[in-house]
């Protein structure tokens, strides 16, 4: 069955944690970045993942997980071991909480993907949780092929929309508008770096 894909707001809400190792760390950075108020709840933490609780904006209780610990959850990353995960979906799935089991696609009702920001855009490569390792690969190679100045075409086309809603643009007519918006641009600093004069 193909995935919804979907990106979650989720500053000012509370994420549940459960894992306290290394694969916690680096999911707790990212919700973190994404403002979340982060709970962790692990018997054992890595102590990098302690520092960034030390900052005060990541509540930790160093304990096992109960299912109490749901309460006011938006939602939950199971990043411990796979019957510990296996506990944290079962019970997350009676109040209706999707739950990232990392590494554990069993206990998963939410699948994690290999994602690349640059200038405001977001990518995401997702493999139905099947083979994370060739997720990484593919935002890899996006990487590589993406614009170093893709802020650019993001504020042209913000700009470009501005314009499409003021003037009622139906929908089907704004992306060949925005292919002629960003050919114009290169073509213009084609022009200008032929001149010696490479636009700011």
């Amino acid at each position: 069955m193909a995935l919804f894909p979907l990106f979650l707001k989720l500053t000012g809400r509370k994420v549940l944690v459960v894992g306290g190792g290394p694969v916690a760390l680096g999911k707790v950075a990212a919700l973190r970045d994404a403002g979340a108020e982060i709970s962790v709840v692990a018997p054992e933490v890595d102590p990098a993942l302690a520092a960034l609780a030390d900052g005060g904006k990541i509540s930790l209780a160093r304990r096992s997980f109960t299912a109490a610990d749901l309460g006011g959850a938006w939602f939950v990353v199971a990043a411990a071991t796979p019957d510990v995960n296996r506990g944290v979906a079962a019970a997350a799935e009676s109040q209706r909480l999707f739950v990232l089991a990392v590494d554990d696609p069993s206990a998963a009702s939410a699948y994690g993907a290999g994602a690349l920001r640059r200038g405001g855009v977001t990518v995401a490569v997702s493999t139905d949780g099947r083979a994370p390792a060739l997720a990484g690969l593919l935002r890899e190679g996006l990487e590589a092929v993406l614009p170093d100045d893709l802020e650019t075409w993001t504020a042209e086309a913000e700009r470009q929309r501005a314009e499409w809603r003021a003037a009622s643009v139906p929908m089907p007519e704004r992306r060949p508008l925005l292919l002629q918006a960003l050919n114009r641009l290169y073509a213009s600093y084609d022009e200008k770096t032929k001149n010696g004069k490479v636009p700011r």
